[in-house]
Formats: structure tokens, C-alpha cells, sequence
């Protein structure tokens, strides 16, 4: 009897997020040190059936996304900040992405793609002079949709 394949869970200290540009193609944004919200949930709609006094039927309504968080260190790359700007200036630009874990190598193993992004809040480092630490900025990206996506399926 053969054993089977082990399934390791994956690490979540290697990962990359990757926003579509103009053109389509996807483009690396910036390392981040966290990411959180990858969450769905279905709304469910309750159904009281008349004479059926055991159970509620509870029918599937609509999916709802939590807001993505991000965190990194500050940099002097400005486009993540100039997006969120944007918004105070009227500009409306949605984004479609990626959140993709990688292996050791960096090759990609699994990710969950996003569609309508939006950066609804953008917070600035918190600056002590008595510690050491890095400077670290927030992004949080209110999204439309969703799904898991796999390495080597078209967008």
C-alpha cells in the first residue's frame, strides 16, 4: 500500500500582492509584512414553512467580503498612498488583484483574487523616538468579490 502524498500547510510568511494595471497585466505593488480579510460570508434568508414546526429552512440570499488589510513598512514608493489620494481628489479607480502565497522558492501555490478594490483607508506609521522599530503604514482595500484562484488559470 502506497502512502499518501503529505499535505503540509502552507507558510503564511512568503506572500506577494499583485494589482492588474492598465493594460491587463498584473504587477507586483509592494512587500507586505501582513495581510488580513480574506473572508467571505453567505447571507442566509430565513424561511418559516407553515406546518413544519421542526426546522427553519434557511435559503442562500448573498455573499458578502471583508475589507483586505495591508501592512508594510513605508517606502518611498508613493503609488499605493497616490491611489488613496486620488479618492480625495473624486478620482474613482477600482483594482482587481491578487493575494498569492509562495513556496520557498517564490513560486506561486495558491491566492485569492479580489475584483472592485477600493482603498478606503489609508494609515500612516506611528513614530516614537525612544524605540528602534520600523515605520509602518496600513492600507485597507474595501473589495467587490472574492474567490480562490489558482497559479496558471487566465484571470
Amino acid at each position: 500500500m502506497a502512502l499518501a502524498a503529505r499535505l503540509d500547510p502552507l507558510p503564511a510568511f512568503n506572500f506577494v500582492v499583485q494589482l492588474l494595471d492598465e493594460t491587463g497585466a498584473l504587477r507586483s505593488v509592494a512587500s507586505f509584512t501582513e495581510c488580513a480579510g480574506l473572508e467571505s460570508t453567505l447571507d442566509v434568508e430565513e424561511y418559516q414553512e407553515g406546518g413544519l414546526n421542526d426546522r427553519v429552512h434557511k435559503l442562500p440570499s448573498r455573499f458578502s467580503f471583508s475589507n483586505i488589510t495591508l501592512r508594510r513598512g513605508v517606502t518611498l514608493d508613493p503609488q499605493l498612498r497616490l491611489w488613496h489620494q486620488d479618492l480625495l481628489k473624486g478620482i474613482t479607480e477600482r483594482r482587481n488583484g491578487l493575494v498569492v502565497i509562495l513556496d520557498e522558492t517564490h513560486v506561486p501555490i495558491v491566492a485569492w483574487r479580489f475584483e472592485g478594490a477600493l482603498p478606503v483607508r489609508w494609515l500612516g506609521p506611528s513614530l516614537n523616538a525612544t524605540q528602534s522599530e520600523a515605520s509602518v503604514e496600513t492600507l485597507e482595500l474595501s473589495i467587490e468579490r472574492l474567490e480562490p484562484w489558482l497559479p496558471g488559470v487566465p484571470l
